[in-house]
């Protein structure tokens, strides 16, 4: 299992009970094939640039274990998802 950072920016007029829903989504498809390691809601901040007219998101950083072909499946509904502005998965490479 490889470790993985999703980071993802949710629309700023999204209600809460909306956006917990989005989060428990996105927990659920990794605790399929994977392994949450943590889940970080960084709140509402200014973005670095407008992104469709928003200059604010609501910005989640998820943390995880898998196998290389669950961030295909996490951006593909990241990508679904009309709440989510931006989304990113990366590798995270142990030292």
């Amino acid at each position: 299992m490889r470790k993985y950072e999703a980071m993802f920016i949710v629309k700023p007029d999204v209600e809460e009970e909306r956006r917990n829903e989005l989060i428990s989504k996105f927990k659920s498809i990794i605790e399929t094939n994977g392994e949450v390691e943590n889940i970080d809601e960084w709140g509402i901040r200014k973005l670095a640039y407008e992104i469709n007219k928003y200059k604010e998101g609501y910005y989640v950083l998820m943390n995880f274990k898998s196998g290389a072909d669950l961030p295909k499946e996490l951006e593909r509904n990241f990508r679904i998802a009309d709440e989510v502005i931006r989304y990113m998965v990366i590798n995270v490479e142990e030292k």
